[in-house]
Formats: C-alpha cells, sequence, structure tokens
C-alpha cells in the first residue's frame, strides 16, 4: 500500500475539482458565462441575425431543424444574466434613444364670453415627433385646429412657442415649429416605411395620454390599410390599426418598429367610453413623407382636380330619370353637371348634362356623363373622389372611367391645381 503526503492528497483533489467542472461544462450541465466575449444579444451582425445566434453553429443548419431551439437556448442564457428578456430590452432601448423626440403639445383657442367677447382659453393636448435638428415637428391636424397660440413642451420641462407653418385636414397631419435655443441637441424620430407591413408585427407608441408625459405602450399591428372616417366626412384610406393602448394626449405622437423607426402617426382610437379599448388608428408613415414637403414649402399640400362640377348620384335623381323613360346605366357614381369650360375635364372630352333640374335646394343638370372610377378606384361619392386623387399631384395624368348613353368608356385627364380650381368657382 502506497502512502501519500498531505500537499500530494490537496493537489489530487484539486484536480480533480477542475477536471470534473471542465467536463460539466463541456456536456451543457454548466453555462458559460455571457460575457466573456462582451457578447450583446441585441447587437445585430452584417446578416440582420443577433451575434449571438451566428455564433452557433446549429444556426447554420441547411435543414433549419434544431437551430431555433438551439439559438432560444443560447438567447435565454444571455438574458438571464442580463436581467431581460430580449424583447425587454427591445423596448427599452427604442424608449431610452427616442423617448426625448417626443414632445407634449398644448394649445390656445378663442371662445366666446357671456357678452359675446372673444376671450383666450385652454384648448387641447396632444403629443408630436420631433422630424428635424431645427424644431419641426409633426403631429395630427386636429392636434392644432383653430388654435391661436401653440406651445411645445420638451422632455427637460422646457417650454417653447410654435407656429403652425402647414396642415394637411384631409390626413389628419400637422407640422408645428419652434426656435430652439443655440446649442441645445434635439432627438430626431427617424422615418420608417409603411410598406410592406404584417399583421401581428411589433409596436410601440410614446406619446402623452392625459398628460401623463412619454408613456410606451407595446401591441402589435392588428390590421392595415383602415379606411377611417373622419368628422368632416373625409375619409383616411390605407390607416394602420394597432391594439397598443392610445388614449386621448397619445394623438400625433409616433408609432415606432422594433428598430425605433416611425411606422405612424397615432391618430385616433374607437371606444365607447372614451378610453383605449385595443383599437387605435395611425396615419401611416409613408403617407407623412409625401405631405410633409408641401407643408414645409407651400403651407398645404397641393393636389390635382378635375375641372367640373359633380353632382353624387342618389335614389331620387335615379328615380327621376326613370320617371322620364331615360333610366341610368348605374345606380352610384358621379354626374357631370358641367364641364367647366377650357377646364381639363372639358379639353378630355367629359361632357356636362343639359336638363335642369331641382332637387331639394340644389339646381344641377342631368343627361350628362356618370363618372364611375378614377385612377383606378370606383367613385360613389364625393369622398371618393377626394380619396382618388389624394396623392396625385397637378399635371398629374389619371384615367377616368365613365358612362355615356349607356356605354362605358374611358379618357385620360391632365389634373388640374385644386386650390385654384376651387377658388375660381367662388
Amino acid at each position: 500500500m502506497r502512502l501519500y503526503s498531505r500537499s500530494q492528497l490537496l493537489v489530487v483533489a484539486l484536480c480533480s475539482v477542475i477536471v470534473g467542472l471542465l467536463l460539466a461544462i463541456g456536456f451543457g450541465v454548466l453555462p458559460l458565462k455571457a460575457g466573456v466575449n462582451d457578447v450583446d444579444p441585441v447587437q445585430l451582425a452584417a446578416d440582420d441575425k443577433p451575434v449571438v445566434d451566428a455564433l452557433n453553429p446549429a444556426y447554420y443548419n441547411s435543414s433549419g431543424a434544431g437551430a431555433s431551439s438551439a439559438a432560444e437556448a443560447t438567447l435565454q442564457t444571455v438574458d438571464s444574466v442580463a436581467g431581460y428578456s430580449l424583447d425587454e430590452r427591445e423596448n427599452i432601448d427604442v424608449y431610452e434613444r427616442l423617448n426625448t423626440g417626443v414632445v407634449n403639445i398644448t394649445t390656445e383657442v378663442v371662445a366666446l364670453n357671456w357678452f359675446m367677447e372673444p376671450i383666450p382659453r385652454e384648448g387641447g393636448s396632444g403629443s408630436g415627433s420631433i422630424i428635424d435638428e431645427r424644431g419641426y415637428v409633426l403631429t395630427n391636424y386636429h392636434v392644432v385646429k383653430q388654435a391661436v397660440k401653440v406651445w411645445v413642451s420638451l422632455a427637460d420641462g422646457a417650454r417653447y412657442e410654435g407656429t403652425v407653418v402647414g396642415y394637411d385636414a384631409e390626413n389628419d397631419l400637422a407640422v408645428v415649429k419652434f426656435e430652439p435655443p443655440r446649442g441645445l441637441r434635439l432627438t430626431v424620430i427617424p422615418f420608417g416605411s409603411s410598406d410592406g407591413l404584417k399583421v401581428g408585427q411589433k409596436v410601440l407608441a410614446i406619446g402623452n395620454p392625459f398628460g401623463l408625459d412619454r408613456t410606451l405602450t407595446t401591441g402589435v399591428v392588428s390590421s392595415i390599410k383602415r379606411a377611417i372616417q373622419q368628422d368632416n366626412n373625409l375619409v383616411i384610406h390605407g390607416m394602420i390599426q394597432t391594439d397598443a393602448s392610445i388614449n386621448p394626449g397619445n394623438s400625433g405622437g409616433p408609432l415606432l418598429n422594433s428598430r425605433g423607426e416611425m411606422i405612424g402617426i397615432n391618430t385616433v382610437i374607437y371606444s365607447t367610453s372614451g378610453g383605449s379599448v385595443g383599437v387605435g388608428f395611425a396615419v401611416p408613415v409613408d403617407t407623412a413623407k409625401r405631405v410633409v414637403p408641401d407643408l414645409l414649402r407651400y403651407g398645404m399640400v397641393k393636389r390635382g382636380w378635375i375641372e367640373a362640377e359633380l353632382v353624387q348620384l342618389v335614389p331620387a335623381i335615379v328615380d327621376y330619370m326613370e320617371e322620364r323613360d331615360t333610366p341610368l346605366p348605374v345606380e352610384k357614381g358621379l354626374l357631370v353637371s358641367i364641364a367647366t369650360r377650357s377646364g381639363n375635364a372639358e379639353r378630355a372630352g367629359l361632357r356636362g348634362g343639359t336638363i335642369a333640374v331641382r332637387y331639394m335646394q340644389s339646381l344641377f343638370n342631368v343627361g350628362g356623363d356618370i363618372i364611375v372610377s378614377v385612377d383606378g378606384m370606383e367613385v360613389a361619392t364625393i369622398s371618393d373622389l377626394y380619396a382618388a386623387l389624394e396623392d396625385n399631384k397637378p399635371g398629374d395624368k389619371v384615367m377616368v372611367e365613365y358612362y355615356r348613353n349607356g356605354r362605358k368608356a374611358s379618357l385620360e385627364v391632365t389634373l388640374a391645381d385644386r386650390a385654384q380650381a376651387v377658388n375660381s368657382r367662388k
């Protein structure tokens, strides 16, 4: 029997412990510490895959089998050390980077007192996104509507008077400008894209609901391309529906994707109680990117128009024409009452009516062309026509489908400037 000294026994025991630990790590019993190589699971590799995934050989499995579970296990290990899930870290990162780019907007309006004298009073409030370091803020038109004074409050509590440089009632958008002090660096909310959004995609909303500044809520895209009617009977098409909590005061704030890019402007909620019930709507950011340049340059959006007096078909008009033994080929559409002399409709070949009739308080002509489609969109109401031409500029050419003498035909119209066309009729 061989005898060992006490020091030899200690060395043997220590070696046994080290070997045991190495074997345990090798078989996955003990996890590796996440910070060995300072790997951040939120950091993305060149191919937009998390670095922690890119380091996992299972990620490159050609069949894909097992890659997800292996990556998930690695992520859980890293996140458990950090204390937050990957989803939570995305939320925290977006909020910490961008919350100071969301402002609180309050207004002052003019009201009449008991003696019918105009007096200033507090108006509404909402949110806005800083879109330019020079102090330009994107918000909703209804937030600043009828305001005689506009105030912009920043994250540090500073309050500045702003001016409305332009608005677009048809998309409920407006741009406000304030003058930041020299040397003040503003956080700008970057534009993303609303094209290609998917139902179920994660979204984040930052705003000032009920005056609670810079509140974050999260949810998903619930639906896309919704048509929402405004109080003025205008219809906003292509709206984003989300279940992220949106309440009064959120209006004008950004709807963001998980990368922190603005994909929408929170606008309206559907509610029977006045509070959020998980049905909110946002104007697509692609609409904002299209109209903001016009708002900055002209204070309004330049849009195309068809120079004609149009009358929406109603059952009474349809019945009247049947009684005259001249039934209309359709029951919905826009009747051309008058094609403005030398206007684009007349030049294109559209014809107005020749028989004057009175309907309630309106006097118009029947017997002319009936427009049923403009720029590929069916038009049954004047609101439909506004929607069809909403994204068209003066000088654009659109196809117009119409009925004449019971036959369907089409022609091309070069659009005029809507503002000039409307003003010329006044």
